[in-house]
């Protein structure tokens, strides 16, 4: 990460350069071949579950449990 506080007349130059240029849908960054840059959190719904099911079990003992 560059911390730099200001760039070079040439660097912000290029920054400009690279933001402004549309994307390119034919030539995918190097990361999306990756199989793993591909792959859906297949686990993550499940996690939810569990957490709504056990905060709700929280919330239900609470409010009953005098």
């Amino acid at each position: 990460m560059d911390t730099r506080e200001s760039k070079t007349p040439e660097e912000e130059l290029q920054h400009l350069k690279e933001v402004r240029q549309p994307e390119d849908f034919e030539h995918p960054e190097p990361d999306e071949g990756q199989p793993e840059a591909r792959q859906s959190p297949q686990g993550l719904h499940w996690i939810l579950l569990i957490a709504a099911l056990l905060a709700g079990a929280i919330l239900l003992f609470t409010l009953v449990w005098p």
